[in-house]
């Protein structure tokens, strides 16, 4: 019961603090439509299974232990970041001079999602550390399957929430006119993350 209530409560605290795939949900969401935020969200859900499944067939504690490899994990993760900001601050703006809708298809909007997760380094070293420090090896593999369950259905609860949130009517009309302002501002966001997340691999190299 312990373990259950201290994967539970990481889990949540996890998921609800903001970061790449906070980001990528609400300017989907709000750039585009509710559809795209929610796809976009069951993709970061996926990226999820991916962590799970490399931490339950112990790939995951040879990551925990080998600070090359992680650090490859890291620059790959803050490369994709920095890749999205880049593309996000340079979208043109339309002649009125404000920022057309960017078209998205089903496709895409899932796979952003499951790439910002599954390049994530933030739920990398999440997964990671409570499949090797907080759920005994002893616990049936059935339980460590519904805990992995868990994390995606929470991260997909989560961010359907904050789609729903940003692509409501208020908020759409808050965007209106700024929508080129806000699309270049999380943008910059995206990339201020990946640099951070490049130097604190390269401090620790």
């Amino acid at each position: 019961m312990l373990e259950l209530f201290t994967v539970a409560t990481i889990t949540i605290l996890a998921v609800i603090s903001p970061g790449a795939d906070f980001a990528m949900v609400s300017r989907n969401s709000m750039m585009m439509s509710r559809r795209a935020g929610i796809l976009t969200a069951i993709g970061i859900s996926l990226g999820v299974l991916v962590h799970v499944t490399y931490s339950l067939l112990g790939v995951g504690l040879v990551i925990s232990r080998s600070v090359l490899l992680f650090n490859l994990i890291k620059y790959l993760g803050a490369a994709y970041l920095i890749y999205l900001g880049v593309s996000m601050i340079r979208t043109e703006a339309a002649p009125s001079g404000i920022a057309p809708r960017p078209v998205l298809s089903d496709a895409g909007a899932l796979r952003i999602g499951f790439l910002t997760n599954a390049s994530n380094p933030k739920t990398t070293l999440f997964v990671v550390s409570l499949f090797t420090q907080v759920i005994n090896p002893g616990t049936p593999l059935a339980v460590q399957l519904g805990y992995g369950a868990f994390m995606s259905l929470a991260h997909l609860v989560w961010f359907a929430l904050v789609a729903c949130a940003f692509s409501s009517a208020p908020a759409q009309r808050a965007v209106g006119s700024v929508r080129r302002h806000v699309e270049r501002g999380i943008g910059c966001v995206l990339v201020a993350l990946g640099l951070t997340l490049a130097l604190a691999s390269l401090n620790q190299a």
